[in-house]
């Protein structure tokens, strides 16, 4: 789960750690090493409040996989913008993308700073771009100088926002964001979008929601329907929305494992 912003709406332009941050956490859910102290103790108690989160976020790492197998192999589409990227887990979009098409363009885009720089590093030479940008802010990720070279708004684009809008706290109006990034987008193209609910733990949810409470970003878990407007007139690719582990699995699901409270689907603009 990746953060839009590191604090008040306000772009981090330093690397905070006094603080846990959401996509630093989201790495050690992950098993990565790109983390602090901080992170690790929020995620840890995260994980007390949610247990089944690391399956969770693993869940959803494939569900974008076999999203973008699905916008760049049978949607076609030769461009992504992919906004709350977060730290680079390999296999990352490009990766995905480029097997099945190795023209596919990509802009990561993100605000955290350590994200930024990590990525430049891991990702020079791939042929993809890192904007360090808010989401918050959604017209100066479209404006941004280095999304315009790589992305072309006159040719369909796959918007991702792959755990990342239940970052967004309502008065940072989640919808108006989404809804100008999905506007800019031409006939053709594809929104992929996932979001964490309360509708699978109630009994768990302000526990963990807490957790980020003291993060650089609160956790805001929605109901079924809410996550459905994001998606606006486009229309849903079968199955619709559902528990990202029921969006066109590839595998059988693991005997015993915990029901996943992240909902995400793939949806085609079509005029």
């Amino acid at each position: 789960m990746t953060s839009p912003s590191s604090g008040g709406g306000a772009l981090a332009r330093e690397i905070d750690t006094s603080k846990p941050h959401p996509a630093r956490m989201y790495d050690y859910f992950l098993g990565g090493k790109d983390h602090y102290e901080v992170d690790q103790q929020a995620a840890e108690q995260f994980m007390k409040a949610a247990p089944e989160v690391r399956a969770g976020v693993l869940a959803n790492r494939r569900f974008m996989h076999r999203a973008v197998r699905h916008v760049v192999g049978e949607g076609g589409v030769r461009q992504i913008l992919d906004v709350g990227t977060g730290l680079p887990t390999e296999p990352n979009v490009h990766q995905i993308a480029h097997a099945i098409a190795p023209d596919t363009r990509i802009a990561y885009v993100d605000n955290d700073p350590i994200v930024s720089t990590h990525s430049m590093a891991l990702l020079e030479g791939t042929g993809t771009s890192v904007v360090l940008a808010d989401l918050r802010d959604p017209r100066a990720v479209l404006d941004h100088p280095e999304v315009r070279r790589v992305i072309d708004f006159g040719e369909p684009v796959a918007l991702l926002l792959v755990a990342v809008v239940h970052f967004l706290a309502d008065e940072d109006d989640p919808e108006g964001v989404v809804a100008t990034l999905r506007d800019a987008l031409p006939v053709g193209s594809y929104l992929v979008l996932s979001h964490a609910t309360g509708d699978v733990h109630e009994d768990r949810r302000e526990d963990a929601a807490a957790v980020y409470q003291r993060a650089t970003a609160s956790l805001n878990l929605r109901p079924h329907a809410r996550v459905l407007d994001f998606f606006g007139d486009f229309t849903l690719v079968e199955p619709g929305l559902v528990k990202v582990t029921d969006w066109r699995p590839d595998e059988a699901p693991e005997a015993g494992a915990p029901p996943i409270g992240i909902y995400g689907a793939v949806a085609r603009k079509d005029h």
